[in-house]
């Protein structure tokens, strides 16, 4: 097994969480059946497909779902049995920029709110290739203006690949662009986000035999489509390049064997470095969106509660 790579870096703000025998059976056996798929370039016709995998993450029977609008952007509410009016959660799915739906995300999101104690929206912001950068940016944040318009006052942002990249690049923008709101953003827990796009993280070519899932070719595909030309290291498009300092606490989870490992680990250190409370914990032999086999893999219960903990703590400060 392979360590993050820090370039001489201290790592003081990486926990690394070893490979559980029992998952390394499951994650082999998904390996196997995900070979064939590696690096295959998926255009608007796959959303379909990839929703339903999604829908197939395991539910929970203690949470409802409602559908609402908060700024204009449709999506989907997650209400565990027990949540405060005070505060919310605002979940950014993943899916590259390209695919996803607050509706396929729900059962995942389920069990962050039912951690968390804390009521979930997801919204439903504009897909590239039809609405590229910065539609998803906008969407976002007129996502949580229209929460804080609704009176609540503690909100927190999580997300998933593409959905973590739009999370850190929210927060940015709500601490450092004077965002008038009256709620308090107080914190950020996502996995494993995308936070480069001009792809420069090392973990692209040192994770490459080792993701079962993605290659850099295929990323940069879909990074084209999403950009249409903008630039790549523009601070809502990468956050991994925006202004860092003044965020509230973020954690990060991400898989070892990820070409995104680079990503999450860069971030955290430069948020470090700034004086951010942030920290990464990676998970060994995990590859992208291990979350999503919850019922399946030690791992993705114990990230998850993890970040539920996290939640819990940061909406109670």
């Amino acid at each position: 097994m392979q360590g993050p790579e820090t370039d001489g870096m201290s790592t003081d703000f990486v926990v690394m969480h070893p490979l559980d025998p029992e998952d390394a059976t499951i994650t082999t056996a998904m390996r196997a059946m995900a070979s064939s798929a590696k690096g295959v370039s998926r255009g608007v016709e796959a959303r379909g497909q990839f929703d339903a995998f999604m829908e197939s993450v395991s539910p929970r029977a203690d949470v409802s779902f409602e559908a609402d609008i908060l700024g204009g952007v449709p999506g989907l509410w997650v209400h565990p049995a027990h949540w405060r009016s005070g505060e919310a959660i605002v979940h950014l799915h993943g899916g590259w920029f390209s695919f996803g739906s607050a509706k396929a995300y729900r059962h995942l999101v389920g069990h962050i709110a039912a951690r968390a104690g804390a009521r979930t929206f997801i919204p439903d912001y504009r897909l590239a290739p039809e609405h590229p950068f910065p539609a998803a940016t906008d969407d976002v944040l007129a996502c949580y203006q229209g929460l804080a318009e609704r009176g609540v006052r503690r909100i927190a942002l999580t997300g998933d690949s593409a959905g973590g990249n739009l999370a850190l690049a929210l927060a940015s923008r709500v601490t450092g662009e004077a965002v008038s709101t009256d709620a308090t953003l107080v914190g950020v827990g996502v996995l494993s986000p995308v936070t480069d796009l001009t792809l420069s993280g090392t973990t692209y070519e040192t994770r490459a035999d080792a993701d079962p899932l993605f290659t850099r070719l295929q990323v940069a595909q879909l990074v084209h489509s999403y950009l249409a030309g903008a630039d790549a290291e523009h601070p809502l498009a990468s956050p991994l390049y925006g202004r860092l300092a003044g965020l509230p606490p973020v954690r990060i989870h991400v898989g070892d064997d990820e070409v995104l490992l680079d990503d999450s680990l860069r971030f955290v250190a430069r948020a470090v470095a700034e004086g951010v409370d942030a920290r990464l914990d990676v998970w060994m032999g995990m590859p992208h969106g291990h979350a999503a086999s919850i019922g399946s893999l030690k791992a993705a219960a114990q990230a998850l509660d993890a970040l539920g903990a996290f939640l819990t703590d940061r909406q109670r400060a």
